[in-house]
C-alpha cells in the first residue's frame, strides 16, 4: 500500500503538465495489482487502471459524459522479485517512485504509463 501511494503521489505530480491535457483532464489512479508467484516471489505482471471523464452541457440543457478507463501493464523485466520492485519503490531510493527504473531495466513506470495514457 505504502508503494501504490508513492506513485500515485508521482502520478498526481505529473498529471497536470502531462496525462491530464488530453481528453481527460481529471484522470484519477484508481488502483495498482500484481501478481506474484508466491513460492518465488517472482511477479507475473501489474496492472494499474486509470479513469477519467469529461462533461458538457447541450443547448437543450442535456448533460453529455464522456468517460474512459485504461489498464496500464508496468513494464517489468522477465523474472522480477517482488522484493527488488518495493526497494525501487522505498521512500528512501533518491527518487520519485515513478521515476525509478524498475529491475532489470532502463524503464519506469512513468515510461510505460506514456506508451499507455
Amino acid at each position: 500500500m505504502a508503494a501504490e501511494r508513492m506513485l500515485v503521489r508521482g502520478f498526481d505530480d505529473v498529471c497536470g503538465d502531462t496525462f491530464c491535457e488530453g481528453q481527460y483532464y481529471n484522470l484519477w489512479a484508481m488502483r495498482l495489482r500484481c501478481s506474484v508467484e508466491r513460492a518465488t516471489g517472482v511477479v507475473g505482471s501489474c496492472i494499474w487502471t486509470f479513469a477519467g471523464s469529461d462533461t458538457w452541457v447541450q443547448k437543450d440543457g442535456r448533460i453529455d459524459v464522456d468517460h474512459g478507463s485504461y489498464a496500464c501493464a508496468l513494464p517489468l523485466a522477465s523474472g522480477t522479485r517482488l522484493e527488488q520492485l518495493l526497494q525501487v519503490w522505498q521512500v528512501d531510493s533518491g527518487r520519485e517512485a515513478i521515476d525509478a527504473p524498475l529491475p532489470g531495466t532502463t524503464t519506469s513506470v512513468y515510461d510505460g504509463l506514456t506508451d499507455c495514457l
